[in-house]
């Protein structure tokens, strides 16, 4: 069976609170793009098996979040082992969600091929486990994240009418390192507001808390940022940690 796994951008990211457990409380859209990763599984006669192409995901076995994802279910489910390969399209450490993407389409393709009949909110129970984004990944829609990133409100935004367009730079910047420079704030105008803004207007309201000190370490990853605008996008902005950056551009002008 084979499930394609796709990437998210953050359209706004406010980081309001440090949390008493060493997290911290954002305020962010969590918007689906259609940039994919290929998971496929296949019954194994030989014992779990894990198997990567294109990027290299080089975590130890104990740390890859697809097997994890794995463990997770058949820790509850008598399930047979399996072969999985993940052909990786989706950078890495790039803001984008790819590995919490990766870990919850794990959960959803086991569900399926062992047809266990999961419900999305034990699905979701399973996805909190793997990270603070991952849950959105579950049902995989536009919502307003908030507290971790793992509590989620409906929102009604559609961009299917325009063309998102993500480049990465290369460069790897980790959570640590992004947040290592934040001094958390409440944010003074909603974020659920601001979104339902002609998004002509978003580039002067809605922001990126991580940006800042970001762009002053990487100046190329601002460059990205500056050049979109450059070329005629609506709004452009890092997603989540970085280090990719997105633009949002009118479909008659890319």
């Amino acid at each position: 069976m084979v499930v394609f796994s796709n990437a998210k951008i953050n359209i706004g990211l406010n980081i309001t609170e440090k949390r008493f457990d060493g997290f911290h409380n954002i305020e962010s859209i969590f918007y689906p793009i259609d940039l994919k990763d290929v998971l496929e599984v296949v019954k194994s006669e030989n014992g779990l098996q894990f198997k990567n192409t294109g990027i290299v995901v080089d975590s130890l076995p104990k740390d890859n979040l697809i097997i994890k994802a794995y463990n997770l279910i058949a820790k509850d489910y008598d399930i047979q082992p399996v072969k999985i390969h993940l052909h990786k399209t989706i950078p890495i450490g790039a803001g984008l969600g790819g590995g919490s993407s990766n870990s919850v389409f794990m959960l959803k393709l086991l569900n399926n091929f062992f047809e266990l009949n999961i419900s999305d909110e034990i699905l979701t129970n399973y996805a909190r486990q793997l990270g603070s984004d991952c849950a959105f990944f579950v049902k995989n829609i536009p919502v307003f994240a908030s507290e971790k990133g793992d509590v989620f409100s409906d929102i009604n935004l559609d961009l299917s009418d325009y063309k998102i367009i993500v480049k990465n730079p290369n460069i790897f910047v980790s959570t640590q390192e992004a947040y290592s420079g934040i001094v958390p704030k409440n944010a003074e105008l909603s974020l659920k507001d601001l979104i339902t803004r002609p998004i002509s207007e978003w580039k002067n309201f809605i922001k990126n808390d991580f940006e800042k000190e970001i762009f002053k370490k990487y100046p190329k990853i601002k460059d990205l940022k500056d050049d979109f605008y450059k070329n005629g996008a609506i709004y452009a902005s890092m997603s989540g940690s970085g280090s990719s950056v997105y633009g949002i551009f009118e479909k008659d002008r890319v």
